[in-house]
């Protein structure tokens, strides 16, 4: 059951707005290496504006990928990429439907 979650915006800068996305999109593999990490979502809010939503089981799960190599990504690429500094927002999980495990 996942209790922790991250939501994310991120607004591009000016002419990065496909770099962005194609960095979001790499994240994915590095999500991958991630087993506390429940699920993970890289989101296209309009045409220059992203989001990231993550959820965990715990808070434990949530600060092992706060301080995994997405983190380290996304605020290496930051000052390049994105109109203002990004704002990682912890949330609690009310509610969550999630696919069963087969």
């Amino acid at each position: 059951m996942v209790t922790v979650g991250l939501w994310v915006p991120l607004e591009a800068k000016p002419g990065k707005e496909q770099e962005v996305a194609d960095f979001l999109e790499s994240g994915r593999a590095l999500v991958d290496q991630e087993p506390d990490t429940t699920a993970w979502f890289a989101v296209r809010l309009g045409p220059s504006s992203f989001a990231i939503f993550d959820v965990f089981e715990d808070e434990s799960g949530r600060d092992a990928h706060l301080s995994g190599k997405v983190a380290e990504a996304l605020m290496a690429q930051a000052e390049d990429l994105f109109a203002t500094p990004p704002e990682i927002k912890k949330v609690d999980v009310i509610a969550a439907k999630l696919a069963a495990s087969t």
